[in-house]
């Protein structure tokens, strides 16, 4: 059999003078914003630099196309800009700033050129309203001005690095928000895909192979970014193809955005709730990695509408439902994701799930809780539970614990779950990231794998 090496790493990636730059450009927001506001003028103005840059090198060619054809087709002018969008559009940032008096409007004409995804990034960051607020404000020139001396060009900003790049922001300016709406960390997400592909995995390794990967609550894309990455070093012929659904709108734009660099397919990334909808009904999946939000309800008055309806039409299908083993409590709906992540496995699928003490610790004999763990038991999808240290995350300090989910366990671990304690496996961050001063390095998680693969019973201290 061969045994797929889980230790590789990305290379040390070191973007503190970039994140640094973009973070200092928020002073200029001062009196405008407050500080909690500032992620909603950084994060997209860094989205459109990129792309600014990702298309500075065809540039001409498409605005030559543009003027000679207006109506050139979409997918024609793709293949001259390199991506799967383009700028018909005179202006970039610089230039903007060559006319102070009016870069509002120009500001404006410009995102207007970017071809119709791009529209749909934009609107959903609601970039517009933040022009008129920093004009109004005074400061739309030094903003624009700044962003225009940035480089994010592809060639020295992979999308691993940009990645880190945006991780490192939004922990920044959203280190604040609600528990269960964070962050993964990529060394928290190397931890999961080392344990989806420490056993069971092996296939992935043939030539040519099509490999699916979901996530049901893809936030910006880095779990799907990171698997993408690792699966492309163990196997370069292999055809990876990442699906996402993502319910926030700016998550949504940030992992679009990338997805658009990385020249994925983006029709597999939605802007769409799991809870309603699941987008992709007729493809089963290879891997499924999660990270879905903690306490949230989906019924009741907290909950989004058409959630609470939609759940229970779904509940009501039975066996063929995405949650066929029950609904859980309605104020928190991480066992929903759950189930729906089982019934998005193919036949040979495994999953990743990362959850907070709730699913494990919730509920009486009769309760849906129980009912569904039961369910989990006796189909003997349950591989093992891992608990982490706390403060992993950017801004929750709780305790968190991945669930590893299998279809079609070894036969070693056939009717039995196994639980490891790495609640003290981790180094200690030099300096905290918002409530993040735990990670994994990659000694760590070698061990933690370790102790996975050997599948060894200990007595309980």
């Amino acid at each position: 059999m061969v045994k797929i090496d889980t230790s590789w790493d990305e290379q040390p990636v070191d973007i503190t003078s970039e994140a640094n730059f973009i973070w200092s450009i928020a002073n200029k927001l001062r009196g405008t914003y407050m500080p909690d506001k500032y992620g909603d003028v950084i994060i997209p103005m860094t989205i459109i630099r990129r792309f600014e840059c990702a298309l500075e090198p065809t540039k001409d060619k498409v605005l030559a196309q543009y003027e000679a054809m207006p109506t050139y087709p979409a997918r024609a002018m793709y293949k001259i800009s390199g991506f799967q969008f383009y700028n018909t559009s005179k202006f970039d940032l610089q230039e903007l700033c060559n006319d102070p008096d009016n870069i509002n409007s120009n500001f404006k004409s410009y995102l207007a050129g970017f071809s119709a995804d791009v529209q749909e990034i934009l609107q959903n960051l609601d970039i517009e309203s933040n022009i008129n607020k920093m004009d109004k404000g005074g400061c739309l020139y030094s903003v624009v001005k700044a962003f225009s001396e940035l480089d994010l060009s592809v060639a020295k900003f992979d999308s691993i690095k940009m990645g880190y790049i945006f991780e490192n922001l939004i922990a920044r300016f959203y280190q604040n928000v609600d528990a269960g709406q964070f962050y993964t960390g990529r060394d928290i997400i190397r931890l999961c895909v080392s344990l989806l592909l420490a056993e069971g995995s092996e296939d992935i390794l043939e030539d040519n192979k099509v490999v699916t990967v979901l996530d049901q609550a893809c936030g910006t894309g880095g779990m799907l970014s990171t698997a993408y990455t690792y699966l492309k070093h163990l196997n370069p012929t292999a055809d990876v193809h990442l699906f996402g659904q993502e319910l926030m709108g700016q998550s949504y734009a940030v992992g679009l955005a990338e997805m658009l660099i990385k020249d994925q397919n983006i029709d597999n990334f939605k802007h769409a709730d799991t809870l309603k909808e699941d987008c992709f009904p007729n493809q089963k999946m290879r891997f499924v990695l999660e990270n879905p939000p903690f306490g949230t309800p989906w019924g009741g008055k907290d909950a989004k509408q058409g959630q609470e309806e939609s759940v229970k039409e779904e509940y009501l299908k039975g066996d063929s439902s995405r949650w066929p083993a029950g609904l859980p409590k309605s104020s928190d709906a991480q066992l929903l994701f759950l189930q729906s992540a089982l019934n998005k496995l193919d036949n040979n699928g495994r999953a990743a799930i990362i959850e907070n003490g709730s699913p494990l610790f919730t509920g009486d004999t009769a309760s849906g809780e129980s009912q569904i763990r039961r369910w989990l038991l006796e189909n003997d999808y349950l591989d093992a539970i891992i608990a982490m240290p706390t403060d992993l995350f950017y801004n929750t300090p709780i305790a968190t614990y991945i669930w590893i989910l299998s279809k079609n366990k070894v036969n070693k671990r056939k009717n039995k779950i196994q639980f490891i304690d790495a609640t003290n496996i981790f180094e200690k961050l030099r300096k905290p990231l918002g409530k993040k001063r735990n990670e994994f390095s990659k000694e760590n998680r070698a061990q933690i794998v370790k102790l996975y693969t050997d599948f060894q019973e200990n007595k309980l201290s």
